[in-house]
């Protein structure tokens, strides 16, 4: 395992650092509260990937392994963030020399995690069973769709399917006759890289008590569901339908909702609690000039009013109107303009590294922050480097053999 890192200067809990440059021996790794566990990353795509980043975001040293010429990226490889913070290993699996220089890898990892089809590892000699037997207390960690077991276990899919049949995409949007899905934020990274990192330090707590490894089977399918424990509540205690725009929570209510402005932006508009609602009617100037809210039967005519009176200005104008107060309303910004929010800006939750526009670390931690690293690999670029980092002996003479790649 890792030997004890030295002690750090603390790093603020206000936004994140750049790392300071690194010798052979720190390659990859941050300052965040997970410095000194070490990861080996079959590299993916989408979930398993961004749980990566996250590990690596706080500190972990994470080894991205990858074919020869790089997984499968999300556009130019120069821009892909959710490589950031990890050096590149190309290696040809397929190889039993790669085989073996991996298990060597796992035997002084912590974490192994991995987001093939289910079998694909251990047809490759690195199942669980193989990276186990080399290091008892591994994490041997695995993110899928449909999980590694079950009828459509081996059934191709992606997050559109997933949160269809997990039931939380029946009931998204505020249209009655088509559900609307949140491009693929909800299933890949909500209900699975999410719940990837929670498992992998789950069981990482647990190994260090039992010395123990295992593996972790996290399904995107189960993650989404276990999200939906509110609906369930709602649903359960007669607070919810199983159709769309008829509940308090998904635009069937007029007090939270989302609403035009007049020049064509958009306001997000959620004041729940009868204070809030109260503040919004006041900066509204509508005072008592509205119906009931409590009266179902009045809630067509209540989005009218509110509809009217927030067409009337723009969405500056209104930003200013509700800037600092209770009322629950703010703007809806697309991503270049919410970096530059005041609220925002004053976080540093938007931040631009190597010309890249991109999300710091979170979350926040008052005595080991987190630092921004490295920006996006290159596939096999760090190939010799990282491994030799990693005490790979003779990695020339693997080079020769084709096993491994460097760029």
């Amino acid at each position: 395992m890792t030997p004890p890192t030295p002690e750090r200067t603390p790093q603020p809990a206000t936004g994140p650092a750049t790392a300071p440059a690194a010798g052979p021996v720190e390659l990859g790794r941050g300052t965040g509260p997970l410095r000194g566990v070490r990861v080996v990353e079959l590299a993916g795509i989408g979930p398993g990937p961004h749980a990566a980043m996250l590990l690596a975001d706080l500190g972990a040293d994470v080894l991205r392994v990858e074919r020869p010429g790089g997984a499968m990226s999300p556009g130019p490889r120069e821009t892909d963030l959710l490589t950031r913070g990890r050096p590149s290993v190309a290696m040809d699996l397929k190889h039993p020399a790669a085989v073996a220089t991996l298990l060597d890898l796992v035997a002084g990892a912590d974490v192994l995690m991995e987001g093939l089809r289910p079998g694909v590892t251990e047809r490759l000699g690195l199942g669980p069973e193989a990276c186990l037997g080399r290091n008892p207390a591994l994490v041997y960690a695995r993110i899928t769709g449909w999980g590694q077991d079950g009828p459509w276990a081996t059934t191709a899919g992606h997050d559109l399917n997933y949160i269809g049949v997990s039931g939380a995409l029946h009931g998204l949007g505020q249209t009655a006759d088509r559900p609307q899905f949140p491009t693929n934020l909800l299933g890949d990274f909500g209900g699975g890289s999410t719940y990837l990192v929670i498992g992998i330090l789950a069981a990482l707590l647990e190994s260090r008590s039992s010395g123990l490894g295992q593996v972790v089977d996290a399904a995107i399918v189960d993650g989404t569901a276990h999200l939906s424990a509110m609906s369930a509540s709602m649903l359960a205690g007669g607070m919810a339908r199983e159709r769309r725009a008829a509940g308090l929570l998904d635009g069937g209510a007029p007090f939270y909702d989302v609403y035009e402005t007049s020049d064509g932006e958009h306001l997000s508009v959620a004041p729940l609690e009868p204070q809030f609602y109260a503040e919004m009617l006041r900066l509204l100037d509508l005072g008592d000039a509205v119906p009931d809210r409590d009266d179902l039967s009045a809630w067509a005519a209540l989005r009218e009013r509110l509809r009217a009176r927030f067409a009337e200005r723009t969405q500056a104008e209104w930003a200013e109107v509700f800037d600092g107060s209770d009322a629950c309303v703010t703007p809806v910004l697309p991503m270049t303009e919410a970096a530059r929010h005041p609220h925002l800006a004053a976080r540093e939750t938007y931040v631009e590294r190597g010309g890249l526009l991109q999300p710091a670390p979170a979350p926040r931690f008052s005595r080991t922050g987190a630092t921004l690293t490295s920006g996006p690999s290159r596939p096999g670029a760090d190939t010799r480097a990282a491994l030799t980092a990693w005490g790979v002996a003779d990695v020339d003479a693997l080079l020769a053999t084709g096993a491994i790649d460097q760029t």
